[in-house]
């Protein structure tokens, strides 16, 4: 630790030459500070920010938008917009006028006010929509009871595993419930700048307002127990399993641990059932770390020591260490987000009397291994983003599967499958040869190049409309994103009795798929061995992100200025440590760069987050390429935080005050001299860019946190 105060007076400096409105280094002059009306509003899916009141003083006197793109906020005033925009934007049925549009809403609880959730659905009714509102849901149950009722359109209302201060909006379309693309995305936001918003919010209310929530939680119940859907073959199959729910104080909280015990579940304990969501609960606080040793919740100030969930699941296992080694109880737990669309798995290994964290990849393959072993799936696909471990993609090709890699977020998952439906169906469409070649002429470029709007499927398939409704074989096993979206087909029953193959990301859904599919590999294998081959089912690679807050993410696009010189040093970085590099295009995400090294074996890609103000650099490959990667990834990581942090951002200005805190001394995390709503938020987020660790005297200073403080 450097002693000298004289050494630090470079840092004081800074700190107040930022309090005080200057600005200086991470802002360089030959990089244009003006901001820009995107294209589209929307990042990997739908809109989140920080939220503000449009009665607060530094909002008053601008529009909602303008709040928006200007102080990077979210007001009760752009939620109502936006979701009037949205009604606006929706084609009309034939069966439909321009005022009976219904639109199915749902929220998870992180607005208790209802300020926001309100203002979502006064906008449905004033654009003329019929508002058919669930309350507090997880996210699957708006897409799927919208398509169960036949609705025009689906609103959830959540930030998803951001932090409490933050909320959004994510948007289903009717067409099988999938997500609006880029193209959609910048029609709506063209949409929403033309608006008066003084005049929508003089308008009076159209449309109606119905409550359906008992009516959606009951559909929700009986297609999650539905054997098909949740595979689980009888009351029998998951009784040895104890089990920890902890949904993030979120959506799912009484509703999950409810559905596992109708499913049969042993025991089931809850934790986090209501208070700040997100917070020391829930997936985002797992991510990065495989293993959670004893010692990582024993003291005060370590990473797990106020995580309920993990100290319960330690709790229990080490009451019940005996019968789990015989076999007799298999102790676990299932941690969600605040939307319940995403599910990790925890495992207590009673022989290491330790935790292993089973992320979105882990959980897939388990899935997936489960399926092919029924014979059900050979050679279909697994779909993976290019965020997951790449020997989960060499994992499943090894049972047979078609690995597929795509961009980043669900929504890409969800199109490569209707794509993939979409070619199925005409293979099996009784078509004139001729017209089925212009249709596979149609569908090979979209499959290379992507597909920007959701109309180009809604033309293809009203062109096979003559294909028979099922299909011969599953084109899907898994669809995964390592962060906990998995999606496997599930079947919803009509109100006219059809059965449809839905799809989504579904966390309660993939839970129970995960543990009905190792509850019976438990049968077949000894205890010990049991927990081997789930811990880790398949050989793991290497695998590191490192993030970057608080930023200007329009600076980092393709082809821009601070693109192009990430990418020269990635590519100088990459040659240093005896790589060659090639650039590998994802149409779905152009803005991301991706780096494939050692002819495949090795990805870093950068790219700005779509769900939080931060840019992160992904280190992936196999173990042997640790060290180099490390190397890579750090230069690019500094590289970063000198062009893109934002001096204007708030938490970038209490981030450096907070490090002028530590850096003479360790401080605890309630001494240190922030805000305090922000002052969790922060030290997270410190955390997670490696600029802090914690000690038992408090948070220290990283060798990182030191370079950075004094460039």
């Amino acid at each position: 630790m450097l002693q000298s105060p004289g050494r630090w007076k470079p840092l004081y400096f800074k700190i107040f030459l930022i309090l005080s409105g200057a600005q200086f280094r991470m802002k360089p002059k030959t990089i244009s500070t003006q901001i820009p009306v995107p294209s589209r509003l929307q990042g990997t899916d739908g809109v989140r920010r920080e939220i503000k009141l449009a009665k607060d003083s530094e909002c008053k006197g601008q529009t909602p938008i303008q709040v928006f793109l200007e102080k990077g906020w979210i007001t009760e005033e752009f939620m109502e917009l936006y979701a009037y925009c949205y009604v606006k934007n929706q084609p009309r049925n034939k069966s439909t006028s321009s005022n009976n549009k219904t639109i199915v809403i749902g929220w998870d609880p992180r607005d208790p006010s209802g300020v926001f959730t309100e203002a979502v659905v006064r906008g449905v009714r004033k654009a003329g929509g019929k508002a058919l509102v669930l309350g507090v849901v997880p996210t699957p149950l708006v897409p799927l009871f919208m398509l169960h009722e036949g609705a025009d359109g689906g609103i959830m209302v959540t930030a998803s595993h951001n932090p409490k201060d933050q909320n959004g909006i994510k948007l289903f379309l009717p067409f099988h419930g999938v997500k609006p693309l880029p193209a959609d995305d910048a029609e709506l936001t063209q949409n929403l700048l033309k608006q008066n918003f003084v005049a929508i919010k003089k308008a009076s209310i159209k449309g109606g307002k119905t409550d359906c929530r008992q009516k959606a939680l009951e559909l929700f119940r009986h297609f999650s127990l539905l054997p098909e859907n949740s595979w689980i073959e009888s009351r029998a199959t998951l009784k040895n399993l104890t089990l920890v729910v902890d949904p993030a104080c979120g959506s799912l909280a009484g509703i999950a641990a409810q559905i596992f015990r109708e499913a049969g579940v042993g025991k089931v304990y809850e934790v986090n059932k209501s208070g700040a969501v997100n917070l020391r609960s829930g997936v985002a606080d797992l991510e990065g770390c495989p293993r959670i040793t004893a010692d990582m919740i024993l003291k005060p100030g370590s990473r797990f020591h106020r995580h309920k969930a993990v100290v319960k699941l330690f709790e229990i296992g080490r009451a019940n260490q005996e019968s789990a080694k015989s076999g007799k109880k298999r102790i676990a737990a299932a941690i969600f987000d605040a939307d319940g669309d995403r599910f990790f798995r925890l495992e207590y290994d009673p022989f290491q009397d330790t935790l292993w964290v089973l992320s979105g990849d882990e959980t897939a393959i388990l899935q997936a291994r489960h399926l092919v072993y029924h014979n059900k799936h050979s050679g279909s696909l697994y779909i993976n983003t290019v965020e997951s471990d790449l020997n989960a993609s060499t994992s499943a090709k090894s049972m047979g599967l078609s690995p597929l890699l795509t961009a980043v977020g669900d929504k890409w998952i969800l199109l490569k499958i209707r794509l993939a439906l979409l070619e199925q169906k005409l293979v099996t469409a009784k078509l004139a040869k001729k017209k089925s070649t212009q249709l596979k002429n149609k569908i090979k470029p979209l499959q290379k190049n992507g597909v920007t709007s959701v109309n180009a499927l809604l033309d293809l398939d009203a062109l096979i409309s003559e294909a028979p409704d099922t299909t011969k074989n599953e084109v899907l096993t898994v669809g995964s994103e390592e962060t906990g979206h998995n999606i496997t087909t599930g079947y919803l029953t009509l109100p006219n009795k059809k059965k449809m193959q839905v799809y989504s990301g579904n966390g309660l859904k993939s839970a129970l798929n995960t543990f009905a599919a190792t509850e019976q590999l438990a049968l077949t294998l000894p205890p010990e061995k049991y927990i081997r081959s789930i811990r880790q089912p398949f050989p793991p690679g290497f695998k590191s992100t490192l993030y970057t807050y608080y930023i200007r993410q329009d600076l980092f696009c393709r082809d821009s200025q601070v693109w192009a010189k990430v990418k020269r040093l990635l590519l100088q970085t990459a040659k240093q440590n005896g790589y060659s590099g090639k650039t590998r295009n994802f149409p779905d995400d152009p803005d991301m760069l991706y780096i494939s090294l050692a002819e495949g074996k090795v990805g870093v890609f950068v790219r700005n987050s779509g769900t939080e103000n931060k840019i992160s650099v992904n280190l992936r490959g196999r173990k042997s390429d640790a060290s180099k990667l490390k190397k890579i990834g750090l230069e690019i990581h500094k590289l970063l935080f000198s062009l893109l942090k934002d001096p204007d951002n708030a938490l970038y200005k209490m981030e450096l005050y907070a490090l002028s805190q530590i850096a003479s001394q360790p401080v605890t995390d309630e001494k240190l001299e922030v805000k305090n709503q922000y002052r969790l938020r922060l030290i997270d987020e410190m955390k997670k860019q490696n600029l802090i660790q914690s000690s038992p005297e408090g948070n220290r200073l990283t060798p990182l946190g030191k370079w950075y403080i004094l460039h």
